[in-house]
């Protein structure tokens, strides 16, 4: 285990045991303040753009892109700024590249694996998931968010024929200027928590792997509802994915 992981799952720990006691003695609070937040924050639609293509040379690559609204691209106005448009980019600058993108606002990672359910089989190479956040937010239960990663793991792999899938870890919603305190710290408790579970589920489940992408904390890299990845986040997102994309497919970054 690295210093990072080690420092995650310590970390995971202690979520675990104050998350139970926030909720009892901060109840109220947090309702009051989940209420206000779902009023007064903006409802930003999802970019316009291509949602699938082939693009590039080389040897042949099939990418799935699976999710909520921050797959989805929400927060930029073009796919193109979006994680898709710029991994697709960054992608086919080594790979001919055959890419999807499966997301939508709202879905939770039941909702995914429901959504996945009703498309047709296909064939793709990798697949890199963005889910969580809803679950945070929905307060998806511990055995529910590790029995979804499991159902979804398996239908990528049966079902899309995906040797390599990606779980992108929830972002720090501890840091969300959109969230007041001490709602954006209990959120950031539980984000916390849910992703010590993906990381674990990640070293154990043959064929995925947690992707931990290091945002700055700074304003340009949320957009502008304070809630949404910014078109900066999406580049260094996709730019990460692609140089784990590439080792994992035995290449080199482009």
């Amino acid at each position: 285990m690295t210093v990072v992981s080690a420092r995650l799952a310590i970390t995971a720990e202690l979520a675990a045991m104050l998350y139970p006691l926030s909720t009892l003695a901060l109840g109220p609070i947090l309702i009051g303040q989940g209420h206000y937040v779902r009023r007064v924050t903006p409802s930003l639609p999802e970019p316009e753009g291509e949602r699938d293509g082939v693009i590039g040379a080389g040897p042949e690559l099939r990418l799935l892109i699976v999710g909520d609204s921050a797959a989805a691209g929400v927060g930029v106005p073009s796919q193109s700024e979006a994680l898709a448009g710029r991994l697709a980019a960054q992608l086919g600058r080594r790979f001919r590249l055959q890419w999807r993108l499966l997301a939508e606002t709202g879905r939770t990672s039941g909702d995914v694996v429901r959504a996945l359910a009703q498309e047709p089989e296909a064939c793709f190479d990798v697949a890199l998931v963005s889910i969580g956040v809803n679950d945070v937010t929905g307060r998806t239960r511990d055995r529910q968010w590790l029995k979804h990663l499991d159902e979804l793991s398996g239908q990528l792999a049966e079902r899309f024929s995906v040797s390599h899938t990606l779980f992108t870890a929830i972002p720090p919603m501890h840091l969300f200027p959109a969230l007041p305190q001490p709602l954006r710290w209990y959120l950031g408790l539980r984000a916390r928590q849910l992703n010590g579970l993906l990381e674990d589920f990640c070293r154990h489940r043959a064929g995925t792997r947690f992707l931990s992408v290091g945002f700055p904390p700074e304003p340009g890299y949320m957009a502008a509802d304070g809630f949404h990845p910014g078109a900066d986040a999406y580049r260094v997102w996709a730019e990460h994915s692609a140089t784990v994309i590439c080792e994992l497919t035995q290449t080199t970054a482009p």
